[in-house]
């Protein structure tokens, strides 16, 4: 899918998607073992939420970040200014980048979206230093990801012509599958974990507002539907989401794979 897609609404992006990646990011982290005055390289960084996870984790420690969208970049570059960060535009897939340079390497949210994630995983190994270990969270099965899950399926089922692309949020999402594509990237000794966390919405258009507004990956296939299918998809959300409120606000737990691989 095409940085493009969030050139335009990286802030919204960021607003939206952001609540996700702040709940998720401390674990990735966590997984990494990112030590004291450790260069880490953060693939597909987004606007910044695993990069300050990084930052927080240890003393001295030195990050670059990389992503396909400069907006993305520049929102990223607000929240960690002043602070040892490097950005640039960069596909994860040719990562200009010397070999053996990082001791650390995170990917949040962002490997099942490249075309050749097997390459993505080689680029991650490429770039490591022996001993290094890569972070990678991504989506699971969509029947264990209420969202993205409900909003993607229904998108799905009003945009048949789109359907790959936006599954392809749950394209590793079977750990035999992960396991595979980081073991065949080079990366050895991999474990994966299900990681579990709760998120609070103050009602459906808490919700659904910022998805309606370019915040979230299904933003662009919703906004390309004519006015009657996206009132159709706003319902058929609504419905499938119900469940999930309580006193009026939506309360929903959300799982994501973290994968771990070193570098032998």
């Amino acid at each position: 899918m095409s940085s493009r897609r969030f050139d335009t609404a990286a802030h919204a992006y960021d607003r939206f998607m952001g609540r996700w990646s702040r709940l998720f990011a401390p674990a990735v982290v966590e997984a990494a073992r990112i030590a004291r005055g450790d260069r880490v390289l953060d693939v597909a960084a987004g606007t910044g939420e695993a990069a300050l996870a990084a930052l927080a984790a240890a003393p001295d420690i030195r990050v670059v970040a990389v992503d396909l969208s400069a907006p993305m970049l520049g929102a990223a570059r607000i929240k960690v200014a002043g602070q040892r960060v490097t950005m640039a535009v960069m596909d994860g897939q040719t990562l200009a980048c010397r070999s053996d340079s990082f001791d650390a390497a995170l990917c949040m949210l962002g490997l099942m979206f490249f075309p050749d994630p097997m390459q993505g995983a080689s680029e991650l190994c490429r770039v490591m230093r022996r001993g290094a270990r890569a972070a990678v969270c991504v989506w699971p099965r969509h029947d264990r990801a209420p969202f993205p899950g409900i909003v993607l399926g229904v998108l799905a089922h009003h945009a048949p012509d789109q359907r790959a692309e936006l599954l392809s949020s749950f394209s590793l999402g079977d750990p035999d599958h992960l396991h595979a594509v980081l073991r065949n990237g080079g990366l050895s000794r991999v474990e994966i974990t299900s990681v579990v966390r709760r998120v609070v919405f103050d009602g459906f258009d808490d919700f659904w507002d910022p998805i309606a507004t370019g915040g979230a990956r299904a933003s662009q296939a919703l906004l390309g539907l004519p006015t009657a299918k996206r009132e159709a998809v706003r319902r058929e959300v609504r419905a499938l989401i119900a469940p999930f409120e309580r006193d009026g606000r939506l309360t929903i737990d959300v799982e994501t794979l973290i994968a771990i691989g070193v570098k032998d």
